[in-house]
């Protein structure tokens, strides 16, 4: 048993993994454990913006100057994680003179490089932009892959000793003598690297301190432990274009409202968003005009988004808090901070403490800051080296190697599988042995590739998807749910093999159904028509009592021309 003071963070989303990569840095034992995949919460469903703290340079100056040293650092140690795109604050007419000027001189103070373009300076960067742009002022953005972070920490985590139960949900927190002393959890599914438990068991975890990172989760944790954390969840709704429309992220230069973001991400753009506060984090309304306002809003912007093809959206909420003597009625007035809560000092509950609101941008100083705190809780002397340690995959990296060469690969598909790994690329695409072809046309995602997502992820194609970006192009997975599938069925079986399609398909599909017009309901439809056909996945009746007989189409074509068999004429029909 070790004898080193014991923590248990619950939450894998970025704050979560960030906290437990920290702790296990300062030499502590950790246990992080997560209901769902990691990322499974906001992390999961947020925009892809690393801000350069551009956004809140007039409204919140405190959360500005976090974003940019914040940008600084993601930007050393997570090569890999982080593309600096740039990013654009763009004044269209109607917009306010005053408030440019307000934002202009917000970036200054906070110390963001800003650089004020003419509007025609504005388009030799975005093409695309309104001809009626009038001006814009130029800030390091970025966009950054929520999914491949949060697994590097979570990796880095485990190679330093510390346990990450996915899948593993809690179920109460253990009290004992007024004092939080441990989590009572469930393990419901999955194999695989982050996955310990069996299914259906419960444990009994018992620590010497609990974080709450849990974000928009945080007060249903907090009322298991008798304590009230008051987040206020806040709904945005995101929509996922088809190709990237601009490079940059394009910004409207206005207080902050509905509709005013264009994130180039990966293959993609992502439009956003919206902000509804809403009483339950998994139980609000799924509204389509909020994709029509996204797309009819931003098209002032970039026109071209009126007329290109929307893939998906999706919905995230925001752990959004505020102290209760604040109030705000309305949420986009709450800071976007965050909030260490000391539940001993606060509500006489020792030994837990919950950390809300902030953003992903800033997961590695609300880790630092939750780390500081449980080490001086429990008397460890140990410093942050978070800033200064590159996540794995980001030591010593450059895209510009010349992948093609090294393993065989056309150069987009090279190009594409060393952003995702960084520095691992030659450990995985070197190290595989065997074919190489390409499982995700996509997303230029390889058999290698796949199976070193499997090794950690095991059945659990979502997962896979998370790490690798598999099934998240313009198919949605049409082309290669069924692919990664049939990469599982060597060691794990054909039945654990088709689960697993069906929940990566079903996963895919919540987030189609809401873009379904024009060319999209096409695709839809051609996708719906491949799978159904050819695995007979729509369960038609027909073919479960009398399965097609797939070797009669060797057996030669009868007199009239047809093939012999009554399977091969039922294809036909």
């Amino acid at each position: 048993m070790s004898t080193r003071p014991s923590v248990i963070v619950v939450g894998g989303g970025s704050t979560g993994c960030g906290i437990a990569r920290d702790l296990a840095m300062r030499g502590l034992d950790v246990t992080l454990v997560e209901k769902g995949t990691l990322t499974h919460g906001t992390t999961g469903r947020m925009h892809g913006l690393l801000h350069s703290g551009g956004r809140y340079a007039v409204s919140d100056q405190a959360s500005a100057r976090e974003c940019i040293d914040e940008n600084r650092i993601l930007r050393r140690i997570a090569t890999h994680c982080v593309e600096m795109t740039g990013g654009l604050f763009v004044q269209r007419p109607e917009d306010d003179d005053a408030y440019f000027e307000r934002k202009l001189a917000g970036c200054r103070e906070c110390e963001i490089p800003a650089e004020v373009l003419s509007g025609d300076e504005a388009r030799e960067i975005e093409p695309y932009l309104a001809a009626d742009v009038q001006r814009a002022i130029r800030v390091p953005d970025g966009a950054v892959d929520p999914f491949r972070l949060c697994v590097a920490n979570a990796a880095d985590a485990v190679e330093r000793g510390a346990r990450v139960e996915t899948h593993t949900e809690v179920t109460d927190v253990l009290v004992e003598g007024g004092e939080v002393v441990g989590v009572e959890v469930e393990h419901e599914s999955g194999s695989g690297e982050f996955v310990h438990g069996r299914a259906g068991e419960t444990e009994t975890l018992y620590a010497d301190y609990v974080v709450n990172a849990t974000g928009a989760w945080a007060g249903q944790i907090g009322e298991m432990a008798g304590v009230d954390v008051a987040v206020r969840p806040s709904k945005g709704v995101m929509t996922v274009m088809n190709v990237r429309q601009v490079d940059t992220v394009i910004n409207r230069c206005r207080p902050k409202g509905d509709a005013d973001i264009v994130v180039p991400h990966e293959t993609t753009c992502i439009l956003g968003t919206t902000d509804e506060e809403v009483a339950d984090p998994e139980d609000y309304p799924e509204e389509r005009w909020e994709v029509d306002l996204l797309i009819d809003t931003l098209s002032e912007l970039v026109p071209i988004l009126g007329e290109a093809r929307t893939v998906r959206s999706f919905w995230g909420v925001r752990p959004l808090y505020e102290p209760p003597e604040v109030g705000s009625e309305d949420p986009t007035d709450i800071t976007r901070d965050f909030f260490l809560l000391d539940h001993g000092e606060r509500d006489d509950r020792p030994g837990m403490a919950s950390i809300v609101g902030g953003k992903l941008t800033t997961y590695r100083l609300m880790a630092e800051a939750a780390a500081d705190h449980v080490c001086e809780a429990l008397g460890v002397d140990a410093e942050c080296r978070t800033a200064e340690v590159p996540l794995p995959g980001s030591e010593d990296f450059s895209v510009l190697r010349e992948w093609m060469d090294e393993f065989g690969l056309r150069s987009p598909i090279g190009r594409r599988s060393a952003e995702r790994l960084g520095s691992r690329t030659d450990d995985v695409l070197g190290g595989w042995d065997g074919p190489n072809p390409t499982v995700c046309e996509c997303e230029a995602v390889t058999r290698a590739e796949v199976h070193d997502a499997i090794d950690s992820a095991g059945t659990e194609l979502n997962a896979v998807r998370i790490r690798t970006r598999a099934s998240m192009g313009n198919c949605q997975g049409a082309f290669c749910c069924h692919r990664l599938a049939n990469e599982l069925v060597p060691e794990y079986g054909e039945s654990a093999a088709r689960d697993a399609l069906e929940e990566l398909y079903q996963e895919r599909w919540t987030g189609e159904r809401h873009a379904l017009w024009g060319e999209q309901l096409s695709q839809a439809m051609l996708k719906h028509l491949l799978h159904a056909t050819t695995m007979n996945r729509d369960g038609d009746p027909a073919r479960a009592e009398e399965p097609v007989d797939f070797a009669a189409f060797d057996s030669g074509p009868s007199s009239n021309g047809h093939a012999k068999s009554r399977g091969a004429s039922d294809v036909d029909t």
